[in-house]
This record gives C-alpha cells, structure tokens and sequence, in this order.
C-alpha cells in the first residue's frame, strides 16, 4: 500500500525521528511511503543513505502538492502529533476510489503517553463533519507501554541485534577512549535544572566516568557550565573523576549503538526514550517541558508504570526540576537495571506498533 506520513518538525530529534523510524519500518516490510515534512534538515545526519522505498517531500513545496493531487491517492493517511496536511491533499484522498475497492485509512498518530486516557482512546473513531475531510472518519493511534494500546516501535531484529552488540569494538570505531575500569554515561538532554549538580557529582565521585555528550542542546549546555568556571575546552575535557567526549550527529542506528555502549543513559523526549528502553540500561528520561505542568502528570504515570523505586523517582524530579529537592547520589544501577530489563520483558511480549497499525488499517483489530 502507499502511506503518507505527514510530520511538522517542532523538535528536529523527537518528532521527525520518530516519524523516520515509522517510514523505515514499514518500507522494510514492503509498503510505499511517503514522507511530508516542513524541515527535513536533520534528516541529512539522521538517515544520509536514506531508506528505500521511502520518499521525503517537503509539502512546504507548491510542486510537489500539485503533484501529489494529480497522482492516485495514498491508501493510509498519518497525520503525526495532530499537524494538519494540506486542504488539497485531504481532498484527494477523500474523493471515491474504485467501485468495490476499499476505502483510505485516515490515522491521528498521537504523541506517546503512560497515562491511563490512552487505554480508553487509542483506536477509537473521530468522524470529520467539516472541510475537504467532511464524511470521512479518523482512527486515534496512541502508542504505549501496556497490551490495550498501540505499542512501541521495534523493528525486526532489533534485540538480537543489542544482543551481540560490542560496545569496545564501537567505541574504538568512534575514537572514543574508553578504559574498562569507567563507568560509560551517555547524555542527550535539554538544559535540565540540576545538570551543574550531576556534573559536579561525577567529578567527586569514587569510581571514574566517561560522559559522552551528543551535539546540540546538550553539547551546549555542558560547555556552558565549563566556561561558567573558566575551565578550557578543547572538544575533550573533564575534571576529577569525569571525562568528557563530545559526539558528532549520529545516525538512528549508531545512536542506539550510543544507548547499548553505555552503563547508564540520559534521555529526552519520546523517540529515545523508546530506544533507550529498548537498550535496557539504566536510563533518565527528561520530559518535554509544558506550560501548564502537564508533564509532571505524565512522568508520574510513566514512573508507575516503569516500578520505579524511590532513588529513580527521586532523581527524575530533581532532574526534571519539580520541586526545590536537590539532585540525589547515584546509587548502585544495579536495582534500576533490573527494572528496565523487566520493563523491556514487558514489552516484548506485546505486538509492536507498526503491526497494530497494519492490523488497524487492514480492519483486523
């Protein structure tokens, strides 16, 4: 079948990653994607050889919207994270298709959420009584962590492939010194509150840390705290017991090879939380921040539901910045490693995303 995803990128890393990981999958299963975006920039780092059987338009483009009305209709229409596709498209795929023939699958792929609204909505119907749409019906798509919602997306082969990962035989590809005595900590954040905290907790500690930082935000925000203390540096710095590697851009797959290297993973937004779950290390989700404090609810669902103890949740507050509390010690991993290995246990036993949404779009669930 020829599915359109539209996506429009508010963060280069969550929702354009995301979307990618979806095209990709379903191009590996030898459907026809198209993949609409407004700023396909990130893409040029995130996936350069690209994907077959994938196509990137920018719907940005006058041309490529006339092109697309002009062509057959897709059979599935994806709007991600509730954007809006373009009036002229939403109009072609509404027109009648041959006699007999079955009609295009409209999905609302909604943002991923532990809460327990989504067990009630996720595939519930949304009739559309207004615009080019009119008399069409949407299906909500919620992914999540339990079996009455969407899933997660993992591709075929993903944890046999984690399985027989060499993080040294990595690490020495990447040029990333790395002694088997250090503790491997990646970090990919926003400018979490208590950063300063856990960088200065990792210099004083007893056992020494490699902190390999991703480009961007994070980059940033941990040189900002060197040169806040005058400290020079050179791309490789550190101080006590932390060493600090700055990365280039990584592609999806070498950032999961990032995620199965390391001992313990700081993660942002929704795409690599998936994937860091996936990695079963322990990890440190920073949410994405909201005005009204929604995000406070949404971490707390996704703490109970994940088990957390109380040292995990401690920190995830502090390093999230509810509260004043200060920033806890890191304990031993070994507690928060068994709860993520149980969480991805969890998790493997129920269908993944992209097989619900095929069965959903099929008519089979």
């Amino acid at each position: 079948m020829q599915w359109d995803i539209f996506c429009k990128v508010i963060d280069n890393h969550g929702d354009l990653g995301v979307c990618w990981r979806l095209a990709s999958q379903l191009a590996g299963l030898g459907e026809r994607v198209r993949l609409w975006i407004d700023d396909a920039t990130a893409l040029h780092w995130m996936a350069p050889t690209g994907c077959e059987g994938v196509s990137v338009v920018d719907w940005l483009d006058p041309a490529a919207i006339r092109q697309a009305v002009a062509a057959t209709p897709p059979d599935v229409l994806i709007e991600a994270f509730g954007c809006e596709p373009a009036p002229e498209l939403i109009a072609r795929f509404a027109e009648p298709q041959t006699a007999g023939g079955p009609g295009g699958a409209w999905i609302n792929l909604e943002y991923l959420s532990a809460e327990p609204y989504v067990e009630r909505l996720h595939g519930l119907p949304s009739p559309v009584f207004k615009g080019p749409g009119a008399g069409l019906t949407k299906r909500f798509f919620y992914p999540g962590f339990t079996p009455a919602t969407g899933g997660l997306l993992r591709e075929p082969g993903l944890l046999e492939r984690r399985a027989h990962f060499d993080r040294a035989q990595w690490l020495a590809a990447k040029e990333i010194p790395w002694s088997g005595g250090e503790r491997l900590v990646s970090l990919f954040c926003y400018e979490p509150p208590a950063l300063a905290s856990l960088l200065e907790q990792l210099a004083a500690d007893s056992q020494p840390t490699r902190l390999l930082v991703t480009a961007g935000r994070a980059a940033h925000a941990v040189k900002a705290f060197f040169s806040a203390r005058q400290r020079l540096d050179h791309g490789l710095s550190g101080c006590g017991a932390l060493s600090i590697s700055y990365l280039p851009y990584l592609t999806q797959p070498d950032f999961d090879h990032l995620l199965w290297a390391c001992d313990l993973n700081f993660v942002r937004g929704e795409d690599s939380l998936v994937r860091a779950l996936w990695a079963g290390a322990p990890l440190v989700w920073q949410i994405y921040p909201q005005d009204d404090d929604a995000h406070h609810v949404k971490l707390g669902a996704w703490l109970d539901w994940l088990g957390a103890p109380p040292s995990l949740r401690q920190f995830h507050h502090a390093w999230n910045g509810f509260g004043d509390g200060p920033l806890p010690p890191l304990e031993t991993l070994g507690p928060w490693h068994e709860m993520v290995l149980g969480a991805r246990q969890k998790l493997c036993a129920q269908e993944d995303l992209v097989t619900q949404l095929r069965h959903l779009v099929a008519g089979k669930s």
